[in-house]
């Protein structure tokens, strides 16, 4: 279930909130849906690398967990805020500023993606809220064609 309200006026910030599913589809529409179509190729691929890392390795793809992602233009930078439940940290993950990557070769790239295709990544561990930031100015060019 996506539950999303209409923002209001003169509001800058939506919210929008799902359960922990990897049928991502509704949700990345809706997020890219204020975005310019020549960028939404690529601000998806990130959007949904986030996604995926918040539903499985944030909330464990327990599906009474909720992703909750906020998401705002300002002066032509897009924001998203995506935070999960997260599940309890092991000692040794503790004061660990990101993840550590995966070493099979279905894991490991996500902060790899993020940091090419955003302008801001920041992880807080200790309220499992990943935010980033895409500049998108009109004389640029997307990296994905």
């Amino acid at each position: 279930m996506i539950v999303t309200p209409v923002r209001p006026v003169g509001r800058k910030w939506s919210n929008l909130s799902f359960t922990s599913t990897l049928y991502l589809a509704p949700v990345l529409d809706l997020l890219l849906d204020e975005v310019p179509s020549e960028w939404q190729a690529e601000i998806r691929l990130g959007l949904q690398e986030a996604l995926v890392n918040a539903v499985k390795h944030g909330n464990s793809l327990d599906p009474c967990k909720q992703i909750t992602v906020k998401f705002s233009i300002v002066s032509q930078m897009y924001w998203w805020v995506i935070t999960d439940q997260g599940i309890e940290p092991q000692s040794s993950e503790v004061g660990r500023d990101e993840p550590t990557p995966c070493h099979d070769l279905e894991c490991g790239r996500g902060f790899y993606i993020l940091r090419k295709i955003f302008d801001h990544v920041n992880w807080d561990s200790d309220i499992h809220r990943l935010t980033l930031c895409k500049k998108i100015d009109r004389s640029s060019k997307p990296l994905i064609i």
